[in-house]
């Protein structure tokens, strides 16, 4: 099930946007063989498996990296196999033996992906960093948070996510296709700090206008404005509006009790700090239910501020369910929506290891290779 089915990816394993990205191939229907180590593959937190949500739907097989015969396993796997994720330091895998030269040597139409966060080149290729580090190199960290104060880390969504495991994602897709045609593979460098840019990209053609700034909370879309932002509510909730057209500012006032005040006009940005004031004044004499009683699913463009814990239930995301329970662990549910080929619901995270045995009959292992990987302790078990 799901457009992708039919489509066959190995991923190492890693953290963070190699995972995102194996999730994202892997809820479209292509079957994606996780490589876990034979030692801890640090799925995290010290929790259970079906926690690790970005894990999902794949199976697992367990290999030993340090031996020979474990990186010769991996390498029958890529034979086979339209795509591969590379989630590691650039030359890790060269050092390996997995990497590009071997791999497309064996397999010539194979899309080998690459995920880091500086590159495969360059003065920062070979440094470690984190999502804060991609997305501040990139230009976005900067422009996020409050006037007057420092930049405020938006989650690592921006650099590991949006700007690491999607856009890998997309570049392979987009390799995918193009080797259908020609019958070639190659190699896709996705960087983070590369598609934190790209997703910057209006922001950066309003910069050049002027109509963004550097002083951080104090323009349109960073908070500056007043009509476009969040507001604490009676009970200690929040909500968020931003009609940023004048006839959707037209009915917020209204609903405001603000119609026919004497007001400046919307965009005078002379005027924002003391309207957020007057607007913040405004929005505690009601509690958020109040609120979105009265401007839920109008057009001003409002929305509750919703936790983790509340999202999943709020009608709209029931209705179109936007959210999944699998093995206990309520998550998104894979999207987007297609018409005709709909996703499957993922199975939960696999234990590294659990479907060892059975990957390697169904990619072409006889019984008698796989027992001997196991008696040269090449490969892992569930139970070891």
């Amino acid at each position: 099930m799901g457009p992708l089915a039919g489509l066959k990816v190995v991923e190492m394993v890693g953290i963070g946007p190699g995972p995102f990205t194996g999730m994202l191939l892997s809820d479209m229907g292509a079957e994606v063989i996780r490589v876990d180590r034979t030692a801890p593959s640090g799925l995290g937190l010290g929790a259970s498996p079906q926690f690790s949500v970005t894990a999902r739907g794949r199976k697992s097989m367990s290999v030993d990296l340090k031996q020979k015969k474990g990186i010769e396993t991996v390498l029958r796997l890529v034979e086979r196999a339209d795509a591969f994720i590379d989630p590691f330091r650039p030359g890790v895998c060269e050092r390996l033996g997995l990497g590009p030269d071997v791999c497309l040597g064996l397999n010539p139409k194979l899309v080998y992906g690459r995920m880091t966060g500086w590159g495969q080149d360059g003065p920062m290729a070979n440094a470690a960093g984190h999502d804060l580090n991609y997305i501040a190199l990139s230009g976005a960290l900067f422009h996020i948070g409050e006037e007057g104060r420092g930049p405020v880390p938006p989650l690592n969504l921006v650099g590991d996510f949006g700007g690491g495991g999607l856009y890998l994602a997309w570049g392979m897709m987009c390799a995918i296709y193009e080797a259908m045609k020609s019958g070639q593979g190659q190699v896709v460098d996705a960087a983070m700090v590369e598609g934190a840019a790209t997703l910057l990209c209006s922001i950066y053609g309003y910069y050049k206008l002027g109509i963004i700034n550097d002083q951080r909370g104090t323009n349109m879309l960073d908070g500056g404005a007043h009509f476009y932002g969040c507001y604490e509510t009676k009970d200690g909730g929040y909500i968020s509006i931003g009609p940023i057209e004048p006839k959707f500012y037209a009915m917020l006032l209204d609903k405001i009790g603000l119609a026919g005040a004497d007001l400046p006009e919307q965009s005078d940005k002379s005027q924002w700090a003391a309207m957020k004031k007057r607007f913040a004044e405004i929005f505690k004499t009601k509690t958020r239910d109040e609120w979105c009683a009265l401007m839920e699913g109008t057009d001003i463009c409002f929305a509750p501020v919703l936790s983790m814990g509340e999202a999943p239930s709020h009608p709209h995301n029931v209705a179109r369910e936007n959210f999944i329970e699998v093995a206990g662990v309520i998550q998104p549910a894979p999207g987007p929506k297609f018409s005709r080929t709909k996703p499957a619901t993922p199975t939960p995270a696999a234990i590294p290891g659990e479907h060892t045995e059975e990957i390697l009959g169904d990619w072409g292992f006889s019984d008698k290779e796989i027992a001997a990987l196991k008696a040269a302790k090449a490969i892992g078990w569930q139970a070891d």
